[in-house]
């Protein structure tokens, strides 16, 4: 069976707009969790957030598209652009349903839905734009893109919270095996309204701590919820064989997925995120002794922890394999958060470099795994990416390194 390979990357994150940016705020430990500035968060519990900084649409979207577009729909419709221009790959030159789109969403549109029942509600619904029967839908993204673009092949969208990335991607990996020429997939997911903000609280499990520096702390003793943020990446796959007829490199190749769910927790039955991992192994045909890096879930809550960390020392044994968990930087971005951390295990295999786990300064002991707090260079082949969404969806993607010319030479990324 053909390998489907990354050819593309397009990030828009907290820690960088553009995958080149990202990646250098992530190596250097630069934390872009901070108070909210999209709304005035004093009313709430919680006043800390992941928040992209510094885009502007119109720098890099038609005028038309910006009154029919929430927030994370022209974010996304960046990253698809810089994915492409990395991936040196036009659309048009593709047979007409020879490319689809595939992503994932928690809440669509919020923002764009927000402004518009204000305006219901202060003006009249003669003043509600007509685009609100769609820019709120958690399908718009896709929709949005594969219109863009004119992406005519196979398009879906997947609904699994922070697991959504990375069964968008592997969704993607089945389209391209069945006969897709190339697929977009990932996720650019967040929030940042009032409304999305009261909807994000009412799982108790966001961190209430006012210090950037200590409100977000998987696997700590401290640790005691987490921050949520906006942002994501977005990818082109490929198979391998067309990746080398079109003469391009790629990031790294797809290798293993699975999934699972978790039964409901009065059940007394315990979860299953071991089998996903071993799933997602077992897909690559691959040991635990084969991989190099997990880029963990990291919940921020201690059960959650605690439940990851045994499904990690079950795998790979006591301290078995390096863990990190990156999104301490940027807050946990909902479908995006998975994607992005599968575009920066690609980025630390092509690299050598394990991004470190910021803040974290007194982890488990009986956790018993081996938490990356500083950058740490090694040589890396494999990665294992983890991803939990809440109500019980559990996945693992397994990552091999670069093939093809796998320098930055020639890509266009921002």
């Amino acid at each position: 069976m053909t390998a489907t390979v990354v050819t593309g990357i397009g990030v828009v994150a907290p820690t960088g707009l553009g995958a080149v940016r990202h990646w250098d705020s992530t190596v250097a430990g630069r934390g872009a969790i901070r108070r909210i500035t999209a709304f005035d968060p004093e009313p709430y519990s919680s006043t800390l957030a992941g928040e992209i900084s510094g885009f502007e649409p119109g720098e890099h979207l038609p005028h038309q598209l910006l009154p029919q577009t929430d927030r994370v729909t022209r974010l996304s419709l960046v990253a698809v652009d810089w994915a492409l221009q990395d991936a040196q790959l036009d659309p048009a030159g593709l047979p007409e349903y020879g490319m689809g789109v595939v992503t994932a969403s928690s809440a669509g549109g919020f923002e764009f839905g927000q402004r518009e029942l204000e305006k219901l509600w202060s003006r009249g619904p003669e003043h509600v734009s007509a685009y609100q029967s769609f820019a709120w839908f958690y399908a718009v993204n896709t929709g949005q893109i594969s219109i863009r673009h004119g992406l005519r092949g196979p398009n879906g969208v997947l609904v699994t919270e922070q697991s959504g990335g990375l069964d968008a991607i592997a969704q993607a990996r089945r389209r391209i095996r069945d006969g897709a020429a190339a697929m977009i997939c990932g996720s650019i997911d967040g929030s940042p309204c009032p409304w999305g903000w009261v909807a994000q609280l009412t799982n108790r499990e966001v961190s209430r701590s006012g210090d950037p520096g200590r409100a977000y702390l998987p696997f700590d003793v401290d640790a005691a919820g987490y921050v949520p943020g906006d942002g994501g990446a977005l990818l082109v796959l490929e198979s391998e064989a067309n990746a080398r007829e079109r003469g391009v490199p790629w990031y790294g190749e797809a290798a293993g997925y699975a999934a699972s769910f978790d039964p409901p927790p009065a059940s007394g039955r315990p979860g299953t995120l071991r089998r996903a991992i071993e799933g997602a192994l077992a897909d690559a045909r691959m040991a635990a002794g084969d991989v190099d890096v997990v880029f963990a879930d990291g919940a921020g809550t201690p059960g959650r922890d605690r439940e990851e960390a045994a499904a990690l020392r079950a795998v790979f044994g006591r301290y078995g394999v390096p863990v990190t968990v990156p999104k301490t930087m940027t807050g946990r971005l909902s479908a995006g958060g998975a994607a992005l951390d599968v575009a920066t295990a690609l980025l630390a295999l092509r690299n050598g470099l394990i991004p470190p786990t910021v803040n974290v300064l007194r982890p488990v002991p009986d956790y018993e795994i081996d938490l990356v707090t500083r950058p740490r260079r090694r040589p890396l082949k494999v990665a294992l990416v983890v991803a939990r969404g809440r109500g019980g969806f559990n996945a693992a993607m397994v990552l091999t390194g670069p093939g093809g010319d796998s320098t930055t030479e020639g890509r266009k990324q921002p």
